[in-house]
């Protein structure tokens, strides 16, 4: 294998040193296509991996993924792992020039056969742990490990050599990072990716537990009618081992199923313990008298259930067994990484108002120094105008409690005004009324001393003045005014 410089691309055209043969498979955002090394004549497979345009394209792989996976297969080598030969780079693809395994999938291959035997089923569970050994001996997690996944270099050869594939999704675990992510195809994802949970390492085991059970049985441990139902499985880790498919099963590979189908990441199988394990191991000693079953003779499995399991797969796939990279929640991821994108605008932005801001802000504390200058000056003339208006305003209360005093004063002294203008008209009348009845008598009086004057004049005024001192007296109740209209009538006479 060729040491490539980290993320480092060849920007030379591939057609110039490979030719291209068929088509090997496709994904939603790659071709695998056969080619052959122009000056050694070596054949391998070309990965055209389409490039994401922009941030804000749902199309393609972004180049951070690309260069994850392409770092990772510079750091591997070993027989049951793909190994990378070259990689090269132009404007919308890039392409992995990696080895070319052209033996099938594994369970292709098994599914051919008339009958499966535990024994020969461990030997390629086997390659792949050793594969998974060697990974977790990096701190690397595949995270999509699946029979689509697991390959035969060459099938014709009496035990083909395993291969794993496909390191799209592969992470480097560091100690004392938490990583989160939801990826993996449902059918055999872990609890943990299913309920957002920190990832690492024994996320394989898991999926290994499931390649297990599909692999004796030819049914799948938790696959529902729906994604829905199916991570609801797996995260109440509803399967069983069912009579019909594990009948010829032994104990020990259904215990080594149950230690890798464990939700607890510290108690489940690790890949030590997985390659330690008595089926694995075949050991001839077994403390566990109930899993001396395997150790009588080799089950034979039947892989009818096997061969329909990997037709169902290929020909109708159901939708919540998607087998392409990228797919699995690709809306959902597409999303997160548009909604990134525009956080990066809006944090771009936000350093542009930022700037604007603190412009303002001077501008403001130049303008706020002035304003204080000014209002100072205007605050100590407010001062004085508030203190002249307080004052006017208390003379004005006063003057309006003043004139609400006179007006009271003017509205007694009018009733009292008409109160005596009323008397004086009742009186104005009645002395009328007497003066006319006194002239009149005067009349009378006058006629008869004329005809005998039988009564003298004194006695005659005598008589009036009394009778008028006695009508004033009854109409006005003031002694002065009544002497004086007293005073006035003498004088009258």
């Amino acid at each position: 294998m060729r040491t490539l410089s980290m993320a480092v691309f060849k920007q030379q055209k591939v057609e110039d040193f490979y030719e291209n043969g068929e088509e090997l498979g496709s994904g939603q955002f790659a071709i695998v296509k056969r080619c052959k090394e122009k000056s050694t004549g070596v054949e391998y497979a070309a990965k055209f991996i389409k490039k994401r345009q922009s941030r804000a394209s749902r199309r393609g792989v972004r180049r951070e993924e690309i260069e994850r996976e392409v770092n990772i297969l510079q750091q591997l080598q070993h027989p049951n792992i793909i190994s990378l030969h070259d990689v090269y780079e132009n404007r919308t693809d890039v392409v992995l020039i990696l080895e070319l395994v052209s033996g099938g999938e594994l369970f292709d291959f098994l599914a051919q056969k008339e009958s499966l035997s535990e024994e020969e089923a461990t030997e390629f569970l086997k390659q792949i742990l050793d594969g998974v050994h060697y990974l977790h001996s990096k701190k690397i997690a595949h995270f999509d490990l699946k029979p689509e996944n697991i390959m035969l270099l060459d099938k014709n050869v009496p035990l083909p050599r395993i291969k794993i594939i496909d390191f799209g999704l592969a992470h480097k675990i560091e100690d004392g990072v938490e990583f989160k992510n939801i990826f993996g195809t449902p059918e055999f994802v872990a609890p943990e990716i299913v309920n957002y949970e920190p990832l690492g390492l024994p996320a394989d085991m898991w999926s290994i537990g499931v390649i297990t059970y599909i692999l004796l049985s030819g049914a799948s441990p938790f696959l529902g009618e729906s994604k829905q139902e199916t991570m609801a499985n797996i995260s109440a880790v509803s399967y069983e081992f069912d009579e019909e498919f594990f009948s010829s099963t032994s104990e020990l590979a259904k215990s080594f199923i149950r230690q890798l189908l464990t939700k607890d990441t510290r108690k489940r199988l690790t890949i030590e313990g997985a390659l330690n394990h008595p089926w694995i191991k075949n050991h001839e000693h077994v403390e566990d008298t109930n899993l001396v079953q395997w150790q009588s003779g080799p089950c034979q499995l039947k892989t009818k259930r096997l061969k329909e399991y990997t037709i169902h797969s290929h020909c109708s796939i159901p939708p919540n067994n998607t087998y392409v990279n990228f797919e699995r929640f690709a809306r959902v991821m597409e999303d997160i990484s548009v909604i990134d994108s525009g956080l990066e605008e809006v944090a771009q932005k936000r350093e542009s108002l930022q700037e604007d801001v603190e412009a303002l802000l001077s501008i403001y504390n130049e303008k706020e120094t002035w304003y204080k200058e000014e209002s100072s000056s205007v605050g100590q003339g407010l001062s004085r105008l508030r203190y002249e208006f307080r004052k006017a305003e208390a003379r004005r209360k006063d003057l309006q409690e003043d004139i609400k005093a006179t007006e009271a004063s003017l509205d007694v002294i009018s009733s009292r005004y008409l109160e005596r203008q009323a008397q004086l008209s009742r009186l104005s009348e009645e002395l009328n009324t007497e003066l006319r009845w006194l002239q009149e008598l005067m009349s009378s009086l006058n006629g008869e001393g004329e005809n005998g004057g039988r009564c003298s004049t004194p006695d005659l005024n005598n008589q009036v003045n009394k009778a008028l001192k006695e009508m004033l007296s009854r109409t006005c109740g003031e002694e002065s005014h009544c002497s004086s209209q007293t005073d006035n009538t003498e004088s009258f006479f």
